[in-house]
């Protein structure tokens, strides 16, 4: 199986959306901030995204992305065969031309496994990740964090413009 970074930000960040999915768009820079990813990155991954009607774009201000459908509708196969991932573990592409031509001895083996890490993923909804407590308890986490480090950033402005920051 082929699964980069590209399938796993992609999957991630969906998870970010998804989580934080309050009917307002979401910015890209804010999830990009949250997971710790860079933000062209997911500007690339989040066209693609929107190339397969997973996500919608908002312009303008307070714009962003949103899901383009319910939580429960949108696969993790689906995620990762949008940003061009393969759920492909054969050398053949599934071609069937392993070995000069012809399938080799272990192709229908791994044509198989391929068939079974598709269907795992494809039964795996977005909405089946984010009722998981652990994953919600990791983004309370990464809220807070993020949080925290923009008011540290705020007050530290304030005293580099000579204002005082009460507490």
């Amino acid at each position: 199986m082929r699964l980069t970074t590209k399938g796993r930000y992609a999957v991630t960040a969906m998870l970010d959306l998804a989580l934080h999915d309050l009917g307002e768009p979401i910015a890209l820079a804010d999830i990009a901030e949250r997971q710790e990813l860079s933000l062209s990155y997911l500007e690339q991954l989040f066209a693609q995204l929107r190339r397969a009607g997973l996500v919608k774009s908002v312009r303008g201000p307070g714009g962003g992305y949103q899901l383009a459908g319910q939580a429960c509708d949108i696969n993790v196969a689906q995620i990762v065969i949008a940003v061009d991932e393969e759920v492909d573990v054969t050398r053949c592409a599934g071609k069937g031309n392993c070995q000069n031509g012809h399938k080799c001895l272990a192709h229908n083996l791994w044509m198989g496994l391929s068939a079974q890490i598709h269907d795992f993923l494809s039964g795996i909804s977005l909405a089946d990740l984010i009722a998981n407590p652990e994953l919600i308890g990791i983004a309370k986490t990464q809220d807070r964090t993020l949080h925290d480090a923009r008011e540290r950033d705020h007050i530290a402005g304030l005293k580099g413009a000579g204002l005082r920051h009460k507490n």
